[in-house]
Formats: C-alpha cells, sequence, structure tokens
C-alpha cells in the first residue's frame, strides 16, 4: 500500500469516527441513557475522545512508517481538532436539523 492510500484511509476512519457520536444515542456505543436520548454534551464527549483515539492512531502509523513521530507544536492539535469537527458536520446535520424537523413534522401531523 502506497503512503497516499494510507493517508486515505485514515482520513476516511477520521470522517466515519467524527460522526458516530451523532448517529447512535447510546453513551460511548454501549451504555443506554436513562432519559432515552444522549444529550449534546455526550455527544461533544464522545467527539473529543474519538478525536484522540484517531490522533494516537495516527501517531502510531506515523511511527512505524518513518521511525518516529514528528514533534508537533499547539498550532497542530487546534487545526486538527478543526478539521474533526468539520468531518461531523453531516452527522450533527442529520441529527439535529434533518432528523430532528422529520420527528417535529411528524408530531404534528398526529
Amino acid at each position: 500500500m502506497s503512503q497516499d492510500a494510507g493517508i486515505f484511509i485514515v482520513l476516511a476512519f477520521a470522517v466515519l469516527a467524527a460522526n458516530l457520536p451523532f448517529l447512535f444515542d447510546r453513551i460511548f456505543f454501549i451504555v443506554r441513557p436513562a432519559s432515552g436520548h444522549k444529550g449534546f454534551f455526550w455527544r461533544l464527549l464522545e467527539l473529543f475522545v474519538l478525536y484522540m483515539g484517531i490522533g494516537v492512531l495516527t501517531r502510531i502509523l506515523e511511527r512505524q512508517a518513518h521511525g518516529s513521530a514528528y514533534p508537533q507544536g499547539w498550532e497542530f492539535y487546534v487545526t486538527t481538532l478543526s478539521l474533526f469537527v468539520v468531518f461531523a458536520f453531516p452527522g450533527f446535520v442529520y441529527r439535529y436539523l434533518w432528523h430532528g424537523v422529520r420527528h417535529r413534522v411528524g408530531a404534528v401531523r398526529t
């Protein structure tokens, strides 16, 4: 596998991981909340934990590919976190804008 293909695979995993908190109603994909639905704070916490997980994965892959991981400053982490939030936008739209509107319209009709 070429290095370019590896980069695209990691980006695909990042897009998938960024959208997972908005697709499932279980806290960390295991515990069903007592209220029946997961709050926005839990989704943000899961998003941050998944960001850290993808970061660790890419750090390991970089170390294997180059022998050592390049040192990064805070700017790098702020930029990648912002990119991860942008990757999460489709899941956010599905959960709060599109999916929520469908349920509200269905509730008005009944």
